[in-house]
């Protein structure tokens, strides 16, 4: 099994691969090009070109602020009508998906990287990977970090600067270190 199949399963795998470090260089110098613009990445602009061959799937409406940063790009996987405001970082060892109507905040980071806690693993440069996946229509505030293996559920906000470490159910408002729940979002506005 190649180690980038070994990686996408959640398996332990050698970030030291050749053929990962070019996968990763490549993501790199498209996100370096991207990084570049000095325009809105939004609508039908012909940039949206290099996200297509950045991302495993791009929507309909991305609109991106640069800087972003990946690792690979191609495990990242967006809906239709997403916002990514400037510095977000996506360490993407497993599959980021992002439904429809995500919006996140400036420098919100999704990590799907582990590493082994014996020390002896993670010095022969051994790592795995838990999936993030991002239900439909959830705000993601300014700074907020996702860790491995979490779901926000449809509808949901992240408090800026909250650090999700577990599931997050639908219609909710979490925020913190950890994020905890704050309170539930009624489906109809107030009279």
């Amino acid at each position: 099994m190649r180690e980038y199949e070994k990686m996408i399963a959640g398996q332990l795998y050698n970030a030291l691969d050749p053929e990962l470090t070019r996968m990763r260089q490549v993501a790199r110098d498209l996100c370096d090009t991207i990084n570049r613009s000095t325009a809105d990445l939004r609508g039908t602009d012909p940039r949206l070109e290099l996200c297509a061959n950045l991302f495993g799937r791009v929507g309909k409406n991305l609109w991106l602020q640069p800087p972003f940063h990946c690792d690979y790009g191609k495990n990242i996987f967006l809906g239709d009508h997403v916002y990514m405001n400037f510095g977000c970082i996506f360490l993407d060892v497993a599959k980021i998906t992002l439904g429809s109507n995500v919006f996140l905040g400036p420098n919100v980071q999704i990590y799907t990287a582990t590493h082994p806690l014996m020390a002896e693993e993670r010095n022969r440069g051994l790592e795995s990977g838990k999936s993030v996946m991002i239900h439909d229509n959830v705000w993601i505030g300014g700074a907020a970090i996702l860790c491995p293996g979490v779901t926000v559920g449809k509808g949901s906000v992240i408090g800026a600067g909250s650090v999700v470490t577990k599931d997050v159910p639908a219609n909710v408002v979490v925020a913190g270190n950890p994020a905890r729940l704050i309170r539930s979002i009624e489906s109809h506005r107030p009279d």
